[in-house]
């Protein structure tokens, strides 16, 4: 698993070569084995493959959203609130499970926040992938994850350059 986490890197940049059928199964598998609070599973994949709805996806979000475009694959990762208070923190969870699994899979992936944020004309970006994607009420849209043959290598962050004054022992 640390090695999962030294090597894994956001990925923006895909070749145009789909993902098999066995890593797709692979990944709904692994979406679906994410936890929940109190394992009450607020949550809903939707797997977009389709090239057109791909395309209108990448424009959801005024910036880091338009490389969606060329992914194999967008999962967006989408909750119901009136199962769960934390249907966020949820949500977040399994958007990591997602990279985790893409990346063991030999995939690329990158995460692009939805819930808060705007569109390049002023849009809210929920209210349009809820509209692209015909998304009920009462399901909220936390994220989308990329995904998708990567077609650039980025080297892991050195353990030399982690943020160690971020850790603080028994107190602050």
């Amino acid at each position: 698993m640390l090695d999962l986490l030294r090597t894994r890197r956001s990925i923006r940049k895909y070749k145009s070569t789909p993902i098999s059928s066995e890593q797709l199964e692979q990944l709904k598998e692994a979406v679906l084995r994410s936890p929940s609070s109190r394992g009450l599973d607020p949550w809903e994949f939707i797997f977009v493959q389709d090239k057109i709805l791909l395309e209108q996806l990448s424009s959801a979000k005024q910036h880091g959203a338009e490389f969606i475009k060329n992914a194999a694959l967008a999962i967006v990762i989408c909750a119901d609130p009136d199962v769960c208070d934390v249907w966020i923190e949820d949500g977040s969870i399994a958007s990591i499970i997602t990279h985790l699994a893409a990346h063991s899979l030999g995939l690329g992936s990158c995460w692009v926040q939805i819930r808060l944020r705007q569109t390049a004309d002023g849009t809210d970006s929920e209210a349009r992938v809820r509209q692209i994607l015909g998304i009920p009420d009462p399901i909220r849209v936390l994220s989308m994850v990329a995904i998708g043959q990567p077609d650039q290598k980025l080297r892991p962050v050195a353990k030399d350059k982690l943020k160690y004054h971020k850790l603080h022992t028994d107190r602050w």
